[in-house]
């Protein structure tokens, strides 16, 4: 596999000790500690947070996340509680996104995300297992689905990035660039407030929303990302083999809803089902009525 970009931290050894102090506090917050997984790929380390993993439950799920974020995001107030507990959960940190993983990316273009991800499942021994991708995230599971899908029970999309270009709208551009020309929690809370979330329907805790904004602080100002972003993948999709289930938010600013509902109805053949939830933003992984929905589909699968 060739590496197409390497991105990093200013200074690794700091801002590692920084990222691990703040996964402590989460598990602090939340009660739990994660298992922790090292593996080897091709784009180096590679880092996987586990819960429940060494219990000998029938379901595995696999999560990918999305850019500029870590997969622990997913369980901000203990939201991964809401798939149910009888679950094997592995959070895959992605190689490029500000995490403990190396920085190492391929060609986002090429298939070569899909053939890293054969390679996560290889190293966990998971022989088979449903997967779950937030915005970039659902561009990895796209790029598995093609590549591997003998190995997919399921896919599920939230919010993907892959199914539409990024919108072009002023008030969507305004938000995003905000935090990253003038770095403080301020803008952050505000670019969080307009696009990931939908109070009061779709909000965290205040002590989880601290968390969320110290992160995005850190990502942004320590880690210097050169990691491609995700694109609409087009005709790409038609070879998808996996069965899809898609999960989208109405208030998404960066991705609207209605043109990822077209295009995965009339590119991903295997499309079993589109959930569309009102006043919830682009930051679905934290809703907790997805991860419901998510749990119970696993749960009544044959």
């Amino acid at each position: 596999m060739k590496i197409h970009n390497r991105s990093k931290f200013k200074d690794e050894k700091a801002d590692h000790a920084y990222f691990e102090n703040w996964v402590g506090q989460l598990e602090k917050n939340n009660g739990r500690k994660y298992e922790r997984y090292e593996i080897q790929t091709s784009l180096g380390k590679t880092v996987v947070w586990g819960l429940h993993t060494n219990e000998n439950h029938p379901n595995t799920l696999v999560i990918f996340p999305g850019a500029r974020t870590t997969s622990l995001f997913w369980d901000f107030d203990k939201g991964l509680d809401n798939l149910g507990r009888e679950l094997r959960i592995f959070m895959v940190e992605t190689n490029g996104l500000p995490n403990l993983s190396e920085g190492n990316t391929p060609d986002i273009n090429s298939l070569d995300y899909g053939f890293w991800a054969t390679e996560v499942f290889d190293q966990l021994e998971i022989d088979k297992a449903y997967i779950a991708g937030a915005s970039f995230g659902g561009l990895i599971c796209m790029k598995f689905g093609i590549v591997s899908p003998e190995r997919i029970q399921a896919a599920f999309l939230l919010n993907p990035g892959c199914l539409q270009p990024f919108s072009l709208t002023l008030k969507n551009l305004y938000y995003n660039l905000l935090p990253i020309l003038v770095t403080t929690e301020k803008n952050v809370s505000k670019f969080l407030d307009q696009a990931v979330f939908s109070k009061p329907n779709h909000q965290l805790s205040s002590i989880s929303e601290k968390m969320i904004i110290e992160y995005e602080v850190f990502a942004i100002a320590r880690y210097i990302d050169k990691t491609q972003k995700p694109y609409y993948m087009d005709k790409e999709l038609k070879k998808v083999q996996v069965e899809t289930y898609l999960l989208l938010g109405d208030k998404d600013l960066l991705f609207p809803f209605q043109k990822s509902v077209d295009n995965a109805k009339r590119q991903i053949e295997p499309l079993k089902e589109v959930k569309i939830y009102p006043n919830v933003g682009h930051g679905i992984e934290t809703y907790d009525k997805a991860l419901n929905y998510i749990g119970d589909q696993i749960r009544t699968s044959r």
